[in-house]
């Protein structure tokens, strides 16, 4: 079965995103998460707390959160608490960091960093004591459960650490052939530590716009894959041109540039090397049936949850459709 998932971007009034989030339970979302990047948005652990006791089932979430900006000691006090706070619904998302520390000139960390951070966390939420820098601690009122854990990546090498140790993998795009890509390589880590590939869930996370109007639909979400090809041009650099896919790495060539400023903002000009073409490729746009179609074609390549980025405007349509027209079929 098919889960549906909203994240918000924390720029968003508090009381809306209380709203919203009620209407997305109401209408059969599972799951709300926030982007975590500090100076551009509003910090979402508060915000998260909103969450957790204006609602009741839905599961809750950094998507994505990053092990340096806070030490991770801090980000498993906040999980831990929460998990208290909501009766054990805290989810965490986490990769090397973006927008988060590219705001502040500084790189993305490390996958060591990472793999570290994860294994810390999840011991001190579940209670146990670690050596950390040399120090024995402990969180022995740890008492609500250990967070899934979902790490999102692009490359190669992120993905497969996502296999090794990951709950879940977020994959930020809704293009069917990419997806099936990145799979690959998660299935490659899950098989070199041992662990069943068929455990890992599998996000799709991307903008989209409902309505038989493409040209709106395609400027209302065309900001979503400039946001992408900030991961893109890190995996550029980083990699052979043979190993990456041309379908992930042409469309940046004619990139000048990105503010982030003005990231994930409709209307950007962050945006206008972005075609149509790739918006069509890696958001959902048109009519609902032509959504249910791309759905299924998502979820027979793996995909467990299909994660809504609800800041391309008329938020509280988009729910009410997906809730009436597209969950129901999917479900």
């Amino acid at each position: 079965m098919l889960e549906f998932a909203i994240t918000f971007k924390a720029d968003m009034i508090p009381e809306r995103m209380v709203r919203l989030a009620r209407q997305a339970e109401a209408t059969g979302f599972t799951h709300a998460w926030s982007f975590d990047s500090h100076i551009l948005w509003q910090d979402p652990y508060p915000l998260l707390t909103l969450l957790a006791v204006n609602t009741t089932r839905m599961g809750l979430g950094t998507c994505v959160t990053n092990p340096v900006t806070r030490d991770p000691t801090v980000t498993a006090s906040l999980l831990a608490t929460l998990n208290r706070i909501s009766g054990g619904r805290m989810n965490l998302g986490i990769g090397r960091g973006d927008s988060s520390r590219r705001v502040m000139g500084k790189r993305p960390t490390t996958l060591a960093r990472l793999e570290e951070a994860v294994a810390l966390i999840r011991n001190l939420t579940g209670g146990k004591q670690v050596v950390y820098h040399g120090q024995p601690i402990q969180m022995p009122w740890a008492d609500g459960g250990v967070p899934p854990v979902w790490v999102a990546g692009y490359g190669p090498q992120a993905l497969r650490c996502a296999g090794r140790i990951a709950d879940g993998v977020i994959l930020q795009f809704g293009d069917v052939e990419l997806i099936k890509w990145c799979l690959g390589f998660v299935r490659q880590g899950a098989e070199a530590a041992g662990r069943d590939f068929s455990s890992i869930r599998v996000m799709s996370a991307t903008a989209v716009w409902v309505s038989d109007d493409l040209a709106k639909a395609r400027q209302q979400v065309r900001w979503f894959p400039a946001l992408v090809s900030n991961h893109v041009v890190d995996l550029i650099s980083r990699y052979k041109p043979e190993e990456l896919p041309e379908e992930l790495t042409a469309y940046v060539r004619d990139r000048t540039g990105y503010n982030y400023l003005h990231h994930a903002e409709v209307g950007s000009s962050n945006a206008d090397f972005v075609s149509d073409e790739i918006v069509d490729r890696y958001c959902l746009v048109g009519p609902a049936q032509t959504h249910l179609r791309r759905l299924r074609e998502l979820q027979q390549a793996g995909v467990t949850q299909f994660n809504i980025y609800l800041m391309s405007g008329e938020e509280e349509q988009t729910l009410e459709v997906y809730g009436r027209e597209v969950i129901p079929a999917c479900t």
